[in-house]
């Protein structure tokens, strides 16, 4: 079989990069539309519209509903026939991403994806998470391609609260962990064929920064600053990160993150939040030693991501709420039959609530 790596045409990542992105994206065509929502657009508009000023390209703005569903896609769908548009451009945060990108492939248009938060890897990838209209996960929707220009501008990222940074770079903890076991499983990751050493060496290469530059961008953003470890870690985060997990695979921290999903305890969490404990979860599903998982504790802690479960906001019924998310984890179709071994419900329910234990132990 052969080894598949895919990513986008082109990233671009800068300081203030946002007024220049006629230039870098006004020859995919010459009608425009912009989606974000309310608050991004407030921040962004007045850039963009700068940037396009002296162009005879023509600009549309729609805003976004907050939700990646299928409903919403269609409704956007609907604003691009009636407007003629040529191009389609996400401006915010990962569900306003993914529906441009599901966007762009249901009108074969070419698809720019600005990203204001550094909170997820969904940037650079050929995926869209489908979610229902009330946020409970649905589907994995596969792209024939990844987007045709990822742009992010570092400063709009540090001005966002810290937390989302943090919240990205829990995320992107799990690139390396997933893509260790998707390679000792032989798995086939959503790039297709095998994994390449390419992959695996920016999944590496991801972990290494974060581990060495995490705390110090994220207390650089905590200042609304732009710091050589913010651009770094913004990198990771984005690019990094999202060409890791596409073309090096999903495991045990992902599915574990879908399986909370069916709990409304943690709706309130980041994406990347609940992933960071999906990622505690596998690593002790693995018994990898006790000194990887206490350092991955220990940096979840200094970054203000929940190691336990009460951190999570479960706090009542425990037990059987982590059934249900042990038993949605391990759905047919879940990532976390890419592990190298065979994963059971009852695996899963363990794993979460021996991860919760040692998160305890730290926890004053």
């Amino acid at each position: 079989m052969a080894r598949i790596l895919i990513s986008p045409n082109k990233y671009i990542q800068g300081k203030g990069e946002l007024i220049n992105i006629h230039k870098h994206i006004g020859h995919l065509g010459s009608s425009f539309l912009f989606i974000a929502d309310e608050f991004v657009q407030k921040i962004t508009k007045a850039t963009i519209e700068e940037s396009f000023s002296n162009s005879n390209s023509t600009i549309t703005f729609a805003t976004f509903r907050g939700e990646c569903s299928k409903q919403e896609i269609n409704r956007l769908k609907n604003i691009v026939i009636e407007n003629k548009i040529d191009v389609v451009v996400g401006v915010g945060g990962g569900k306003t991403l993914d529906t441009v990108k599901a966007l762009g492939y249901y009108t074969n248009l070419p698809t720019v994806v600005v990203p204001t938060i550094a909170s997820t890897d969904a940037p650079c990838s050929a995926l869209s998470v489908i979610y229902t209209e009330d946020g409970v996960f649905e589907e994995y929707l596969v792209l024939p391609k990844n987007p045709d220009i990822v742009l992010v501008d570092t400063q709009i990222v540090a001005n966002a609260p810290a937390r989302l940074l943090a919240a990205g770079i829990g995320d992107a903890l799990a690139t390396y962990v997933e893509v260790r076991a998707c390679y000792e499983a032989n798995a086939i990751p959503m790039a297709g064929g095998n994994i390449t050493k390419s992959a695996i060496g920016l999944a590496e290469l991801c972990q290494k920064i974060l581990f060495e530059e995490g705390v110090s961008a994220y207390l650089a953003v905590q200042r609304k600053t732009v710091t050589k470890a913010v651009e770094n870690v913004v990198e990771a985060n984005t690019y990094l990160s999202g060409i890791g997990f596409e073309s090096g695979g999903l495991a045990a921290a992902h599915a574990i993150h879908n399986g909370f999903t069916v709990l409304e305890d943690v709706h309130h969490l980041y994406h990347g939040e609940k992933v960071a404990f999906g990622t505690l979860s596998q690593l002790v599903l693995e018994n990898r030693p006790m000194e990887e998982i206490e350092k991955m504790v220990r940096l979840n802690i200094e970054l203000g991501l929940p190691v336990t479960l009460e951190q999570m906001g479960v706090k009542e019924d425990v037990e059987a709420k982590i059934r249900k998310v042990a038993e949605a984890a391990c759905a047919e179709n879940e990532t976390i039959h890419n592990m190298p071994f065979k994963v059971t419900p009852d695996d899963v329910y363990a794993a979460i609530l021996a991860a919760d234990s040692i998160g305890k132990r730290f926890v004053k």
